[in-house]
């Protein structure tokens, strides 16, 4: 055997770790979308067919099993944005983004769990709230100069709204055997955000980013709004 082909052909222990990492990530997606992120760890080494140490081993902490589990799926949630910013009218864009993040938080409890939560050190996480604000600001500020927002409403007053809404989908789900239940009240929600003649104008104050972000905080882990945001960027 030439040493080329003996180099391409990886030692089996290594291979062996290798299949256990992805059993591990399979079987963690499986127990999240089930029963959320504060899934027994001891369940997802069972279901994976390895004992705990072989989890430890691989994920040292819940967030890099949760890192490695859900990056791809928080990838797509930026695709859905990026693309809603490119659609022809703002209006089009906010709603098929909405209905597009809220099909995934209907159908995978672990997801929800991670969009609705304060979960510090996943990267991929940061970096999608990060995307989603730049997503709801610009959709916003284009539905107000068409005229398809009413001119009052603010990234905080959606965000907010959203938190609740977001987080009280798997209760709908559980308590509605329709699985677009949650399309109904999306769907009032969006309402409210169209110009209307003889609407008032929204009560004050209207929540700075800051006061936001301090609002989500004070829910706790797992409790509080979709898309937990920091504070928005400073204006140059």
């Amino acid at each position: 055997m030439t040493a080329g082909a003996h180099d391409a052909t990886p030692p089996p222990r290594r291979r062996d770790a290798r299949r256990n990492r992805e059993l591990l990530v399979e079987a963690a997606h499986e127990v999240f979308g089930e029963l959320g992120l504060d899934a027994p760890l001891d369940v997802i080494a069972r279901r994976a067919g390895v004992g705990n140490a072989t989890l430890y081993r691989h994920f040292p902490t819940r967030v890099a099993l949760v890192d490695a589990v859900f990056h791809d799926q928080l990838t797509g949630t930026m695709s859905a944005g990026e693309q809603a910013r490119t659609a022809p009218d703002a209006w089009t864009g906010l709603t098929g983004y909405l209905d597009a993040v809220f099909t995934v938080l209907a159908t995978d409890r672990g997801t929800n769990d991670l969009m609705t939560t304060s979960l510090k050190g996943v990267d991929a996480l940061e970096t999608v709230h990060a995307h989603n604000r730049r997503t709801l600001e610009e959709l916003l500020e284009r539905g107000r100069a068409e005229g398809s927002v009413r001119p009052d409403v603010t990234a905080e007053d959606v965000l907010f709204a959203l938190a609740a809404l977001g987080r009280a989908v798997p209760a709908l789900m559980t308590a509605v055997s329709a699985a677009d239940a949650w399309r109904r009240p999306l769907a009032l929600f969006l309402d409210g955000l169209r110009p209307a003649p003889a609407a008032p104008p929204l009560p004050s104050p209207a929540l700075t980013p800051d006061q936001l972000a301090a609002t989500l905080g004070e829910l706790g882990p797992h409790r509080g709004a979709a898309w937990p945001v920091s504070p928005a960027p400073k204006r140059t």
